[in-house]
């Protein structure tokens, strides 16, 4: 996905957006921002040469706060807005930040599609098991019996397991990381935008105002880095999903699962496969045909 330049190096700081983060002190996200901004630095892409894109939620600020282009859009319609970025420009490295409310809940249709169309894409998510911006209520992915402001007696609903989610989908690349550990966070990140296809990485990013159960400290109990296992065959689907259905006392983050044998939807394309992006493409149309159109629309 991502063109690496060979120029003056570029720092987090090149990635720096006009607008102080205003997430609550303490969120997991800022380890997501800053991951996400060093990354970017570290393989030299340059700000022009990238656009975020998001929903709804605290998460999907993210763009706000990131020099590069941006797009704050729809709730749960992210995923639908960067196939298109990414099909009109295809050299574009197109990377998607949300929530799992946003992702999983009303923007769970175009999770799946997106994936089953392999649309070349970096997809993170700060999943903090809660409805953070609407101040708490149950979100897709909140543990059953889990008492928030829309279910005080407990969660009676069975939670969303995104990894074996995206797996069974068909994602050619599917990670896990947790926002209070950066450098492996960074690491995911950087693969994520080096694979050609859609990279999906669920991140755990605590909720420290309104979620006192996924705390920081109850997933430092409980996570298990998958590298740590020499063992483990990150090809090998079928033990990818048996590692994404652990849940308990040991939690897996890393990648579990990646294939390159199959092409990004731009590159199944024959009218852009190889070819240049229609955005760069001379428009073929008469100037008062685009003007009565683009009249017609607003």
């Amino acid at each position: 996905m991502a063109t690496v330049l060979q120029l003056q190096p570029l720092t987090a700081a090149d990635f720096k957006g006009k607008v102080d983060p205003d997430w609550c002190p303490g969120c997991g996200d800022f380890g997501v921002l800053s991951s996400l901004q060093k990354v970017l630095a570290e393989m030299n892409i340059l700000p022009h040469n990238v656009v975020t894109i998001s929903g709804i939620g605290c998460s999907s600020n993210l763009p706000g706060f990131i020099d590069t282009y941006g797009m704050h859009t729809l709730h749960g319609r992210a995923l639908a807005v960067a196939t298109g970025v990414k099909m009109a420009n295809h050299k574009l490295n197109v990377v998607v930040t949300g929530g799992d409310g946003d992702g999983f809940g009303i923007g769970g249709n175009h999770f799946i599609h997106t994936i089953r169309r392999n649309v070349d894409l970096l997809y993170v998510a700060m999943d903090n098991q809660i409805y953070g911006l609407t101040t708490g209520q149950t979100s897709p992915t909140s543990r059953k019996g889990m008492k928030t402001k829309s279910m005080p007696y407990g969660n009676v609903e069975e939670p969303i397991n995104p990894i074996t989610l995206a797996l069974a989908a068909g994602a050619t690349f599917v990670a896990r990381g947790f926002s209070a550990e950066p450098k492996h966070l960074a690491n995911l990140i950087k693969q994520g935008l080096e694979h050609k296809g859609f990279s999906f990485i669920d991140v755990f990013s605590p909720c420290v105002t309104y979620n006192h159960d996924n705390t920081y400290a109850w997933f430092r109990e409980r996570i298990k880095k998958l590298e740590d296992d020499v063992s483990y065959d990150s090809s090998d689907w079928h033990e990818a999903m048996k590692r994404g259905l652990l849940w308990g006392d040991e939690i897996p983050i890393g990648k579990f699962f990646q294939r390159t044998d199959l092409p990004s939807l731009h590159e199944a394309e024959p009218l852009l496969d190889q070819g240049e992006p229609l955005a760069h493409r001379e428009l073929r149309i008469a100037p008062e045909i685009v003007r009565n159109f683009i009249t017609e629309l607003m």
